[in-house]
C-alpha cells in the first residue's frame, strides 16, 4: 500500500522567512497568471499546506499587494548597479548597470501586466509604504491628500538614488567628462527609459550596447 505524500512544513522557519518563501514562489506565478492565480496554486509550488499562506498574509489580497510591492522595490536593482565592477571600461559599466535597470523595468512589467489584463484593482498602499509605485504608473495624476504626498516622496528618493548609483559609475573620468556625472547619469537614464517604448513598426528594440555606444560616442561618425 503506498504511503500518502505528505506536505513538508517549514521547520525553525520565522514568520519572516516563511513570508519571504511565500512570495518568492507567488511572484513568477503572478506573472504568469495575474490575480487569477490561486493560493493553492501558490501553496502547491511552495509544497507546503494552503493554510501557511494564511498565517503569514490575512487574505489573497494581502499577498498580491505584496507581490506588487516586491515587484516595484528598487532595493535589489540598486544593490546590482552598485556592485558593477569598477575595473571595467566605462562602456562595460554602464552596459551591465543598463541590464539591471532592464531587467527590473521588465520583471515591474510583467507582473503589472498580468494583474492588469486579469482585471485586478489593487487597495491603495498605506501612506509612504512602498512608493515606487507611482512611478510604474506613466502619466499618473499627483494626489494632493497625505497618501498621494507620500508616495510621491517616496518615488523622488528612489530616483534619487537610481541616479546617484548610476553617476558613481563615471567618477573615474570625471576629468574627461564634457559634463558632471550626476547630469550625465539623468541624460543616460532617460536613454535607456526611452528605449522602453515600444519600437516603430517594423523596426527591432534597440540593443543596450547599441544605446550605450551611441550615448558615449554620438550619432556623428568619427572625423578623420
Amino acid at each position: 500500500m503506498t504511503t500518502p505524500a505528505t506536505r513538508r512544513r517549514a521547520p525553525g522557519m520565522t514568520p519572516e522567512q516563511r513570508r519571504e518563501m511565500v512570495l518568492q514562489t507567488a511572484l513568477p506565478l503572478v506573472a504568469e497568471f495575474g490575480s487569477a492565480v490561486t493560493t493553492q496554486q501558490i501553496a502547491r509550488a511552495a509544497g507546503i499546506g494552503e493554510a501557511t499562506i494564511f498565517r503569514v498574509f490575512a487574505d489573497k489580497e494581502e499577498l498580491l499587494t505584496a507581490c506588487i510591492m516586491r515587484a516595484l522595490d528598487p532595493t535589489a536593482v540598486l544593490r546590482e548597479v552598485r556592485s558593477v565592477s569598477m575595473e571595467q571600461p566605462l562602456a562595460d559599466r554602464l552596459v551591465e548597470a543598463a541590464e539591471a535597470l532592464s531587467g527590473h523595468l521588465n520583471r515591474m512589467g510583467t507582473v503589472l501586466g498580468a494583474l492588469h489584463a486579469t482585471g485586478y484593482q489593487s487597495r491603495r498602499p498605506p501612506p509612504g509604504e512602498h512608493t515606487a509605485a507611482d512611478a510604474a504608473r506613466d502619466g499618473s495624476a499627483e494626489r494632493d491628500d497625505s497618501a498621494g504626498q507620500g508616495r510621491s516622496a517616496g518615488r523622488d528618493a528612489a530616483q534619487a538614488e537610481t541616479r546617484e548609483a548610476i553617476a558613481e559609475l563615471f567618477e573615474p573620468e570625471r576629468a574627461t567628462l564634457r559634463l558632471p556625472p550626476d547630469r550625465l547619469a539623468d541624460i543616460f537614464l532617460s536613454f535607456l527609459f526611452g528605449r522602453g517604448r515600444p519600437p516603430a513598426q517594423g523596426q527591432p528594440q534597440v540593443a543596450v550596447e547599441e544605446l550605450v555606444d551611441l550615448f558615449l560616442h554620438g550619432a556623428l561618425g568619427r572625423q578623420g
